[in-house]
């Protein structure tokens, strides 16, 4: 590669990323503001219902003890607006620049293009929306979910029509039928292909769950992200791998004001956003095959949920002391830093495992 292509390719990269972060950062307390003006919280906290439908007795005694610990100051949801809303900027304003003021460099820059981006910012902000809607219905606390907001089968129905469109755009417009298998090849799939980004797409869905510790989803999704960025590194999708950048540094301004004691949280309107571009991610890298050794503490959260509900419904008793998993560690008298520090050390090296992987095998 020539030696200045591989300069402006590191510009454009680490260069937005890092711009992300401070236009992110610096947009935030403005927000903050905003969150609580408008009182942007539940009036439902402490949660008193699991998902179950039953009484999260654990959950609610972990939740008062931090509302006691913080005096009673309200938390807003909501704060998932400073990551994607930070992606919208930057996207936007490379993009004008490029039209308004087209050179060599300003062209560069630009990485909106149709082959790799369209689709990620599309579902981005399409299925944040949705979560923002979510956000919005539980602070009201209404809508049918347990603590008000949308009901479950309605969020997931609106994933899947952003899951569908993106599909059959994989399917029929970028011809992509397989899957690569890390040492093995190609698993032809034809037409399956557009079935298995829904199932994909459903299980990256459920495991929204992490949200729920200050600093937990944040730090996860962030080492998530940067294996990825990796990946796209070396199959040379610059445009790609410049947005997973720029979305890493909106995680990391929304995750400067999240860490204990965080001052919003994420809400829906930023794990929907995450979970479903992640996929759409994993797909366009061709690296679906290692996203559960990428997202490894995203799937234990959502497994260990899943096995709480098959113990007490079936077996009726517990497996876990709460769940998802976090909750049962804090049970077991494990901190909410040291919960949230050894997540973020574990995610990273099984992300670094998922990444290394993929670009060897």
């Amino acid at each position: 590669m020539d030696h200045a292509v591989l300069v402006l390719n590191v510009l454009k990269v680490f260069g937005l990323g890092s711009l992300a972060f401070f236009v992110g950062f610096a947009w935030t307390p403005f927000l903050l503001r905003s969150f609580h003006r408008h009182k942007a919280w539940p009036k439902t906290m402490p949660r008193e219902k699991a998902v179950t439908g039953e009484s999260a007795t654990v959950v609610h005694a972990q939740e008062s003890r931090m509302q006691a610990s913080r005096d009673d100051a309200p938390v807003p949801r909501l704060g998932g607006i400073v990551i994607w809303g930070t992606v919208v900027i930057v996207t936007l304003v490379m993009w004008a620049l490029s039209l308004v003021i087209p050179n060599n460099l300003t062209l560069k820059l630009n990485f909106l293009s149709r082959n790799q981006t369209w689709l990620p910012l599309f579902a981005l902000v399409a299925a944040s929306i949705i979560g923002l809607v979510d956000d919005l219905a539980r602070i009201k606390n209404t809508g049918g979910y347990i603590a008000g907001g949308l009901e479950l089968r309605k969020r997931i129905g609106l994933v899947m029509i952003i899951g569908l469109i993106a599909a059959f755009w994989f399917h029929n417009q970028l011809g992509m039928s397989s899957i690569n298998i890390p040492f093995w090849g190609d698993l032809q799939l034809g037409w399956l292909y557009v079935p298995v980004f829904i199932v994909v797409l459903i299980g990256t869905f459920s495991t929204g769950i992490i949200d729920g510790i200050d600093g937990l989803a944040g730090g996860v999704f962030a080492s998530i992200f940067a294996a990825f960025l990796g990946i796209t590194i070396v199959r040379q999708q610059i445009d790609l791998a410049t947005f997973i950048a720029v979305l890493i540094g909106s995680l990391l301004a929304f995750l400067w004001h999240n860490i204990p004691p965080a001052q919003y949280y994420m809400g829906e309107t930023g794990i929907l956003g995450l979970t479903t571009v992640l996929t759409l991610i994993a797909f366009f890298t061709d690296s679906v095959a290692v996203l559960p050794i990428i997202a490894l503490p995203l799937v234990m959260t959502s497994v260990s949920a899943i096995l709480q509900i098959f113990w007490k419904r079936f077996l009726g008793r517990k497996l876990f002391i709460a769940a998802p998993l976090h909750h049962h560690l804090e049970a077991r008298g494990w901190t909410r830093a040291q919960i949230t520090m050894r997540y973020w050390i574990f995610g990273t090296i099984v992300a670094l495992m998922g990444m290394v992987i993929a670009a060897i095998g």
